[in-house]
């Protein structure tokens, strides 16, 4: 009996003394609200289908004063500090985070392990040294002539040769297509062309499966899956071989054989792709990068190069589709310039896809590309982790070995960052006063759509240039409209697709009009 007091007092005094903290702590979380044991769990789990709005709305709600500010969200069984995340909007904060105290914030332990498999220590899931070299050499290689000229090889030929003929299709037949399926295709056979200078032609009048493709698609999905679980579960998922970790292995194997034969090919007969360049380079240490790297090194580049393009260009034709007045600047734009480039027969503007020095020449569809990123930025959300105890510009402290979170959809969101017109989408707020010179914001960290401080992306001009021409190719020939009924909706994953595609009629353009 005495013994059975003993364990109902010590049960009862723990009980009292969790509630007695969880009460002191979450009064001093910020985010949204807190259960016992469970966190945050049950309002992220109810939220989940709309997850970057939810985020933005938490943020708008943390702000004093209409200022923007950060917030505390708290996991489950959050009883230490790597219990609950920092989530920020603030352009003080990512700036700080992305740049001021830069190697205080690395991609960090659960995000390197999660993707070692697929990625291994490539330039996207490394830090320190081993990022550094291969940043230095990436750097190199894309700020040369030959490789942008290499790039606008592979979008004018997947142009011309597949994505032409699969519309031209579609428009005589009148028959829907799914421009987000279409344009993940091209994106996919242009970057693989440019890393390795093998085109998988995923992107086909069939639109069949490419089994390169068709793997690396199911590795990337079922790598992203461990990011929702604890370490310890999808490690046991992997040691069983159970769930998408056996997907995981069987893609990998696909990929691994495929890598090796694009090595191979390249080492035997180099070109101008990345990969012939790295074959070349050498690591910190003198030596020549070994094969597995190599590979690794190749794959980070397709992942990076991949979506994130396909992606801003769907919700970019969504957008042009519900703003008639902007699609008639950029159909303007478009004709002005190919007068002057090609003369004044329109057939002659529709012939042959953009070359770079046109493609140079439109600021106002970059403003409108740039628009498209603010609202909709491929990556919603960016992830890192806190190695030393620190204190962001905003008084916010982040504890060593926790996560901060910087939403960049939410800084688009922001009436404080980008004034009372933010959720419109209005291409001019990126323009000069005369409107003739594309000016980004005076803070550069207002908009990190391609990151911002020492690891903005490489590749940021040759994705306008993909872009530009791909829009060109589309919106010169056809104009678009959305088969009635589909709905456009997010695809709650870390990068921001369309949950339905984006499926639409083309009508073909009359340039001779007007």
């Amino acid at each position: 009996m005495e013994t059975d007091l003993i364990i109902i007092f010590m049960v009862v005094a723990t009980t009292s003394a969790y509630f007695l903290w969880f009460h002191h702590l979450s009064r001093r979380l910020s985010g949204p609200k807190v259960y016992p044991l469970f966190g945050s769990l049950p309002v992220l789990f109810l939220n989940r289908a709309r997850i970057h709005d939810w985020i933005a709305g938490n943020l708008r709600s943390a702000g004093r004063n209409g200022t923007y500010q950060t917030t505390t969200i708290a996991l489950p069984f959050f009883a230490r500090k790597q219990g609950f995340y920092t989530v920020t909007c603030n352009p003080k904060n990512i700036e700080h985070i992305l740049r001021t105290r830069f190697y205080n914030y690395p991609k960090g332990p659960t995000w390197q392990t999660a993707f070692h498999d697929l990625l291994g220590q490539g330039i996207f899931n490394s830090d320190g040294e081993t990022w550094l070299i291969q940043r230095k050499t990436a750097a190199l290689e894309f700020t040369t002539r030959t490789l942008r000229q290499a790039m606008a090889r592979w979008v004018s030929r997947t142009i011309k040769t597949r994505l032409w003929v699969i519309l031209e299709r579609a428009s005589n037949e009148h028959f829907p297509v799914d421009l987000q399926d279409l344009l993940l295709r091209l994106t996919f056979d242009n970057i693989c062309g440019l890393t390795f200078g093998k085109d998988p032609e995923t992107l086909s009048m069939e639109l069949s499966d490419n089994p390169f493709a068709t793997a690396f698609d199911s590795a990337t999905e079922a790598t992203l899956q461990r990011l929702l679980y604890p370490g310890f579960l999808w490690r046991l998922k992997k040691l069983f071989g159970i769930g998408a970790e056996i997907r995981l292995q069987k893609s990998l194997q696909v990929v691994e054989a495929y890598m090796t034969e694009a090595l191979t090919a390249r080492k035997l007969n180099p070109s101008d792709d990345l990969l012939s360049r790295f074959i070349k380079k050498r690591d910190v240490e003198g030596n020549l990068f070994p094969n597995h790297v190599l590979k690794r090194i190749a794959l980070n580049f397709v992942l990076a190069g991949r979506d994130t393009s396909s992606v801003a260009l769907s919700w970019f034709f969504w957008l042009v589709m519900n703003n008639q007045s902007v699609e008639s600047k950029i159909i303007y734009e478009l004709t002005t310039v190919l007068k002057d480039t090609r003369g004044s027969d329109p057939k002659s503007w529709i012939s042959d896809p953009l070359i770079f020095e046109e493609a140079d020449r439109l600021v106002y569809l970059k403003a409108a590309l740039a628009e498209t990123l603010r609202l909709y930025p491929s990556v919603p959300e960016d992830f890192k982790y806190v190695i030393n105890d620190d204190i962001l510009p905003d008084g916010t402290r982040v504890p060593a070995g926790s996560t901060v979170t910087y939403s960049i959809y939410s800084v688009g969101r922001m009436k404080s960052v980008w004034g009372d017109d933010c959720l419109e989408f209005k291409p001019e707020r990126w323009l000069s006063a005369t409107g003739d010179q594309f000016e980004p914001p005076n803070d550069g960290y207002k908009f990190v759509a391609f990151n911002a401080g020492p690891r903005t992306c490489l590749g940021k001009d040759l994705a306008y240039l993909q872009m530009k021409s791909v829009v060109s190719a589309v919106l010169l020939r056809y104009r678009l409209s959305l088969v009635p009924g589909h709905r456009v909706e997010q695809k709650m994953s870390l990068t921001l697709f369309m949950k339905n595609g984006l499926k639409v009629y083309l009508h073909p353009r009359d340039l001779t009009s007007g």
